[in-house]
């Protein structure tokens, strides 16, 4: 059935408990394609790739693969049907190496040397012609998130599928990174793979998809060509409401020095991952830090934040000095010094997963006399806190009993923003904010950052969206392999001269 399309989904619903995720879903996509799905967090997008691609089972529905009724009962169906998925949080054995997990599931039989060489060989291949570069011999955790991202899409591609599931594959890459997925979908579809794309990032569905699906609450709304839409008019589906696309701020009020760092130094691991650093951050400006993974971003959050030490240096807040040296007390003290931190990886420094959110939303915070009655912890009033941070902040579903686990990953951002941001601290520290979270969320935390700075607080934001750098900043500092290459102000610069920087070419350079 040549004109069939690659995938049809007929009456497709999935509830957990009490909670519908998918309800009665039809889709079609056609070969050839790329096809993206948008919608909030908890519309159901995960859910529903997760059906294709075995992970879950349908409590009722069809599924088409090629005009053909195909029943995928686990991930190894769904491979034996030509169907690859690359998840948002990546499905990767941490203390293996690239080849190791490029091989696990697809191994030739029990001898696993001719399968690890012959592994390491196509790998080479695959990764020269997509130029996805990565040492087959590396061990994962030992990995930038980026690298981490594209051993992933490696491994669907060895495995042959003809059919491939992103799910938010550019939330860990950056733009240039970005450009180069892109390029390689084009690639694939230009084969005849059909590729889906599960993104919230709606200049992506502009430019690399042919159409678009749009979901809510659980339901396929509907469909279009995306050269029939705009980025407003699908985030306008997506929500509900208009949504503002740019971020509305005054221009900042500066006043005191809230957070000095000079000549920060860090080495992990035997390598110098900050080399020097220095800059302050004043009451009321935003000081935004951009650069590609793995430049020493991470490094300089976690030692601000008191999760690592320091090799050199000195940091103070306020003009008192802040321990640096990495001691297990450090989050506390941090927290009653009036520093708040939203860490990058919400799965790994954000949260406990198979901790209720009423549990997360305390964490770091169970000294708080209101969290306490007497010498014991008050449950009833933790549970009562959040179910208030999450009528406010949106969480879906509004279930303090529900495991982090079990939210979808926007969900568990908003709850590490409500827990961090909701106290108002002077000094915020935040990782990659809207990685993962959808349009009207991140509309919402934008918001959260600005209203921040507007009362006076200070705020160091990582990301590696140099739109949200761009927005949100009041001034731009350039790392680049673990030291600041230059400071701009967003109005003096684009996103090009940043580019350049990020790179580690200077103007003089250049």
């Amino acid at each position: 059935m040549t004109d069939a399309p690659a995938i049809e989904l007929r009456g497709i619903s999935k509830a957990f408990g009490p909670v519908q995720a998918n309800k009665d879903i039809a889709m079609s996509v056609a070969r050839g394609t790329i096809h993206g799905i948008v919608g909030e967090n908890g519309a159901g997008k995960s859910t529903l790739m997760s059906i294709l691609y075995g992970f879950y089972k349908a409590d009722r529905g069809e599924i088409f693969i090629n005009g053909k009724a195909t029943a995928i009962p686990d991930s190894q169906a769904a491979i034996r049907a030509g169907i690859g998925m690359v998840h948002q949080h990546f499905k990767l054995v941490e203390n293996f190496t690239v080849v190791e997990n490029v091989i696990l599931g697809a191994e030739d039989g029990a001898m696993l040397r001719p399968s690890i060489a012959k592994a390491r060989r196509l790998l080479t291949e695959l990764s020269e012609e997509y130029g996805l570069k990565v040492d087959p011999d590396a061990i994962i955790e030992d990995l930038s998130v980026g690298h981490q991202q594209r051993v992933e899409i490696l491994k669907q591609l060895y495995r042959h599928a003809d059919i491939l599931i992103l799910d938010e594959p550019t939330g860990v890459l950056t733009p240039s990174e970005a450009d180069q997925l892109f390029l390689i979908l084009e690639r694939l579809r230009a084969e005849g793979k059909t590729i889906i794309l599960i993104t919230h990032k709606l200049r992506e569905i502009m430019e690399i998809t042919d159409t678009v699906s749009v979901m809510r609450r659980g339901e396929m709304t509907n469909t279009v060509k995306t050269a029939d839409t705009s980025p407003a008019a699908l985030a306008e589906m997506m929500v509900g409401r208009k949504v503002l696309l740019q971020v509305d701020k005054t221009q900042a009020q500066p006043g005191e020095v809230v957070l000095s760092v000079r000549d920060l130094r860090v080495t992990r691991g035997g390598v110098t991952r900050l080399k020097g650093v220095s800059f302050d951050i004043r009451r009321g400006e935003i000081l935004g830090i951009a650069g590609v993974a793995g430049n020493g971003q991470t490094e300089l959050l976690e030692v601000l934040g008191g999760m690592i030490a320091a090799s050199g240096g000195s940091v103070s807040l306020f003009g008192q000095p802040l321990d640096i040296t990495g001691t297990a007390a450090n989050g506390q003290t941090r927290r009653a010094r009036g520093i708040g931190h939203v860490p990058e990886d919400r799965q790994t420094e954000g949260l406990i997963m198979p901790f209720e959110a009423w549990e997360n939303v305390a964490f770091g915070y169970h000294f708080d006399p209101k969290y306490n009655s007497g010498p014991l912890m008050d449950n009833a009033a933790i549970r009562a806190d959040c179910a208030d941070k999450m009528a406010r902040y949106d969480v879906r579903p509004p279930n303090p009993r529900l495991p982090a686990r079990n939210f979808s990953g926007g969900n568990q951002q908003k709850i590490v923003v409500a827990r961090e941001m909701d106290r108002a601290p002077d000094l915020l520290l935040v990782g990659q904010p809207t990685r993962g979270v959808d349009i009207g969320a991140i509309e919402f935390i934008h918001k959260q950052i600005i209203a921040l700075r507007d009362q006076g607080k200070a705020i160091l934001l990582v990301s590696v969206e140099l739109d949200e750098i761009m927005g949100l900043s009041d001034r731009i500092a350039v790392m680049f392999d673990g030291q600041i290459m230059g400071e701009r102000l967003p109005q003096d610069t684009d996103q090009n001269a940043l580019g350049l920087l990020m790179a580690g070419v200077t103007e003089g350079a250049a």
